[in-house]
């Protein structure tokens, strides 16, 4: 097709990804979908959206509003790619699953990897789910209702239950043969499992050995066999199998239940997702924040953040508490309302450098009880060193700024000694936790916090009131 009218409309047509910046939308190509919608133009709407990898897709419904992302669903709905579901945050999912109906979500579902589906499956309400899993044929809900048995965040939920499973007196023709003509293999794999008569899992091979080796040869001769310490048990907790995909850079690793039999298999892929998933929700801990909350509605985000900022006044005030233990000293020698923030301050950023590091060396498995003490001396070293190079500085301004040595040797010992235990509790404190089994992300900022501010305002003050009264 060709003509000025056709010409002019691709040259105004707005780029989506990839672009010189990186893969992403550009604004301009939101813009460009947001004015279509508004405009009621449909034609263009399809022209603009369906091309999108669903991926981008996913993010264009995001970025849209809510009534916005309602007609691009209808618009889209008869060619709507059921890989889209997977993308999206979970409450815009919600969202669209509600607007789709439990029929269209059943047949998407059934058009998902087992691991995808499982995943939409999962963060749905009791109700709601029993509802969508009753839509679902029966062989697709009885594979759904059994990974939901599975713990939450284990290899059970995480696994996909496609696979090529072989026998190991299988030659590589009939494997051929075999991959050839089936019919219910997956889409998509990297390795075949070779399986004892009991369906256990002996051994690997990466389909480009197989391609690669002549077909008279038996499977046996050309399996990995060190596959066995890569057999991952179906209630492993999913950060542990990252681990290990991160230990042992493998492409797949088969899944066995109790009984040591091959019932599914973890791939890199999914694996990508889950070191993503656990970074982030770390990082949301660390700021008292249960989860991400972008695309939440405001009561459900304030009630999800109200509980740490509770917490967090509770810390305020025992630190307050301390303070007004050295009421009368503050009210002689103004001089401390002035200084003691900066002691806690800084006794803060330091602890919170220490404890940034820690949990995240805990989670790599950097950090364990063999090098605990040789990482905590480091990390108290390191505060103690950075606490005297701060003392020097903030001592001599104080003692500039007030015209008083005490005051400025007072500044100095309390930044010393803050500092020091900022680093002591930075690093202790997360460790301490993980071996409580307690997530050291959730709770460490909030203990580490009332810590350096009690300490910091109690060696300040009570310095003060030994010495200058």
């Amino acid at each position: 097709m060709t003509g000025p009218a056709h010409e002019g409309k691709e040259q105004a047509k707005p780029k989506a990804a990839p672009t010189e910046e990186g893969y992403g939308l550009q604004p301009d190509y939101v813009r460009a979908v947001a004015a279509a919608l508004d405009q009621g133009d449909a034609e263009r709407v399809e022209e603009l959206v369906l091309p999108l990898h669903y991926a981008d897709l996913a993010d264009l419904l995001e970025l849209l509003h809510s009534e916005e992302r309602r007609l691009v669903i209808e618009i889209i709905r008869p060619q709507f790619d059921p890989e889209i579901l997977t993308e999206l945050d979970e409450s815009v999912r919600r969202e669209v699953m509600a607007q789709l109906g439990t029929a269209d979500v059943a047949a998407a579902i059934t058009e998902l990897d087992s691991n995808d589906a499982v995943g939409l499956v999962e963060d749905l309400d009791e109700a709601v789910r029993q509802e969508l899993l009753e839509a679902v044929p029966a062989e697709e809900r009885a594979v759904l209702e059994q990974a939901l048995t599975y713990p939450e965040d284990s290899a059970g939920r995480l696994m996909q239950r496609e696979l090529v499973a072989v026998p190991a007196y299988w030659t590589v023709g009939e494997v051929i043969d075999y991959l050839r003509s089936a019919k219910n293999l997956p889409d998509d794999f990297y390795d075949l499992f070779v399986v004892d008569p009991k369906h256990r899992p002996v051994g690997t091979i990466p389909l480009s050995r197989v391609l690669r080796t002549t077909r008279p040869v038996p499977v046996g001769d050309i399996m990995d066999r060190e596959a066995d310490s890569k057999v991952v048990p179906v209630t492993m907790d999913q950060e542990e199998v990252a681990h290990l995909f991160r230990h042992q850079d493998p492409v797949s690793v088969p899944v066995v239940d109790e009984a040591g039999r091959l019932v599914g298999v973890i791939t890199v892929d999914d694996v990508v997702d889950v070191i993503d998933e656990e970074a982030e929700k770390d990082l949301m801990h660390l700021a008292g924040v249960s989860e991400t909350d972008i695309y939440r509605a405001i009561v459900d985000t304030i009630r999800a953040r109200f509980p740490w900022l509770l917490v967090n006044l509770g810390t305020a005030i025992a630190a307050s508490v301390v303070i007004g233990f050295f009421a009368a000293t503050i009210e002689q020698i103004v001089a401390l309302a002035v200084l003691m923030p900066i002691v806690a301050s800084m006794g803060g950023n330091a602890g919170t450098q220490t404890l940034t590091v820690a949990v995240r060396a805990l989670a790599m498995k950097d950090l364990t009880p063999t090098n605990a003490l040789r990482i905590i001396g480091k990390e108290v070293l390191v505060g103690g060193v950075n606490g005297v190079l701060f003392a020097l500085f903030a001592g001599t301004v104080a003692g500039f700024w007030f015209q008083d040595l005490g005051i400025a040797l007072i500044m100095a010992a309390a930044m010393i000694v803050n500092m020091v235990v900022a680093g002591l509790a930075g690093a202790a404190i997360p460790l301490g936790l993980a071996l409580r089994r307690i997530d050291p992300a959730i709770a460490s900022a909030v203990f580490l916090t009332t810590i350096t501010d009690v300490v910091g305002f109690f060696v300040f003050l009570g310095l003060a009131a030994w010495l200058l009264l």
